[in-house]
């Protein structure tokens, strides 16, 4: 997931803070137990900004926060320009809190007092660079894998991320389901945190022996130099289709947004070339992944289970190949593991160490059964937009003996363009489609189910399946439960993993597996 940039009204960046971040926001970011002063001098001359105090250009530099909240004494304060309000104005309050050097443009510098300024043109497009020279570079002490693309990105992380800890690897993992320092857990925000909360995240990941880190990329990561200052020893893209054109203004900047990540910044670039994008980011020396034309990685010899396990043998170069055991059902997961063991071998992880992990591997809400014993299946999905919904059903339409049942709404405050595609892709795969609610947020949830309703209906009476509207997701979930015959499959698509519902600006307690695990023992009863 991809979250816009108005989460942090305090610093000076968008008006507005989503309600699913907001107790995520009062939390400071870990933060490494010991860092060397570098001398604000020095970190100007380093991305060519303009110090307004010379006189203090010795004064020593500790931390970096784009949140006056989060201030600690010795910080360097970004105070970035905004839509409502500029960072500059709570410089104050950063000042007062301990920060001993501001970052920001010409016009937050008027508004700063009694500390040195670096004054930029584009403080958010350096403040990457600043805050990794303030931790120590840590990415070059880490091995970090950062994967970039519409779907798949998490997938992607966490097969990685098993098969280097199968290798003996020590990992840390950041993305959109959560953030982890080996086994230690903390919440995830973000998709990829802000420039120096993630610095800092990288320096304490080194500070407790972590080896490797798997990332996922955002577009907004990318697009808001989220990621600058940052190394990758790997790069890898999965595929592109719309999404975020809320904050993209078309399916161009979109990909080029995407393309940053292979501008060099990658020592190692894996590219997955299925579809017409793909294509577009190869270079001589790009690894390339395919499950539908000749690349560097290929599969064969598929078979999936009744219950949606499958094996394939993944084919490499100079004559690499592994029988594969996937425990995650769907062609684009395939296509998941081959970029994931592109990747893997190309940095010479043991492939004994990759199968063990693809084995292994579990994702919290993408394709995620719920089994309570009952004669038909049941699945979580994360899917949100509609090549993924598409992709997901067709997945399930393909072990299904019965018929397919989906649950499924459109977020508020995202790209509206898309909610009666998605509409469109559930009715065409669905026996029944249940359009519900997901994260209305500030919208009108009845205005988001009926632009769905709308697509779902656009598609011919014979090619599509019944269409029914229930608001209360819980409800419509019991609803899809109700229905469902041995054989039949049941998918709870669009938010996966996620824990809360926001409504009108409060985030209720929901979580999809929870209330499609609590529908069926009601009908096992």
């Amino acid at each position: 997931m991809d979250v816009p940039d108005d989460h942090s009204a305090c610093a000076g960046s968008l008006p507005r803070v989503p309600a699913k971040l907001e107790g995520k926001v009062a939390t400071a970011p870990p933060r490494p137990s010991r860092t060397h002063p570098v001398a604000v001098a020095e970190l100007a001359a380093a991305v060519g900004a303009h110090l307004t105090a010379p006189d203090r250009a010795h004064v020593q530099v500790t931390g970096a926060t784009l949140r006056a909240q989060h201030v600690r004494a010795g910080d360097l304060f970004a105070a970035l320009p905004g839509t409502r309000a500029h960072g500059a104005d709570f410089a104050d309050q950063a000042v007062a809190g301990g920060a001993v050097a501001v970052l920001t443009d010409a016009a937050g510098a008027a508004k700063v007092r009694d500390v040195p300024v670096l004054v930029h043109p584009d403080p958010r497009a350096v403040l990457g660079v600043l805050a990794s020279r303030v931790y120590g570079d840590p990415s070059a002490r880490l091995d970090v894998w950062g994967v970039t693309g519409t779907s798949g990105k998490t997938t992607t992380t966490y097969m990685i991320e098993s098969a280097l800890r199968a290798a003996g690897r020590a990992t840390g993992l950041i993305g959109t389901v959560e953030t982890r320092i080996g086994t230690d857990r903390l919440d995830s925000a973000l998709t990829t945190p802000e420039a120096p909360d993630l610095q800092a995240l990288l320096a304490v990941m080194h500070e407790r022996g972590t080896t490797d880190v798997t990332m996922e990329v955002s577009s907004h990561a990318l697009g808001l130099g989220r990621v600058g200052g940052v190394g990758f020893a790997v790069g890898a893209f999965t595929n592109l289709s719309q999404d975020h054109l809320d904050f993209h203004p078309d399916m161009e900047d979109y990909f080029q947004t995407k393309a940053r990540l292979f501008d060099g910044r990658a020592r190692l670039e894996v590219v997955c070339v299925d579809g017409e994008w793909g294509p577009r980011l190869v270079k001589d020396s790009t690894v390339t992944v395919a499950t539908t034309r000749d690349a560097d990685w290929t599969a064969s010899d598929p078979t999936v289970t009744a219950t949606g396990e499958q094996s394939f043998t993944a084919h490499g170069p100079g004559g690499a190949r592994l029988d594969v055991e996937l425990g995650l059902p769907g062609d684009f997961n395939v296509a998941n593991a081959l970029l994931a063991i592109a990747c893997l071998h190309a940095r010479g992880v043991p492939l004994d160490a990759v199968r063990t992990g693809l084995r292994e591997v579990r994702v919290p809400g993408r394709m995620q059964r719920v089994d309570e014993g009952q004669d038909f299946t049941a699945v979580v999905d994360y899917s949100h937009k509609p090549a993924a919904v598409a992709l997901a059903l067709r997945a399930v339409r393909a072990r299904a003996t019965g018929r397919v049942i989906t649950v499924l709404g459109c977020g508020g405050d995202r790209d509206t363009a898309k909610r009666p595609l998605m509409g469109q892709e559930a009715a065409r795969r669905s026996d029944v489609l249940v359009v519900t609610d997901d994260n209305p947020r500030s919208e009108d949830p009845a205005a988001i189910r009926e632009a769905m309703v709308r697509g779902a209906l656009d598609v011919p009476a014979d090619q599509r399946g019944e269409v029914v509207e229930i608001g209360d997701r819980r409800r419509a979930i019991e609803h899809a439960v109700s229905l469902a015959r041995p054989g039949d499959v049941v998918v709870v698509a669009g938010k996966g993993h996620e824990t809360g519902q926001e409504v009108a600006g409060v985030v209720h307690p929901f979580s999809d597996v929870e209330a499609l695990t609590t529908a069926i023992r009601g009908v096992l009863q």
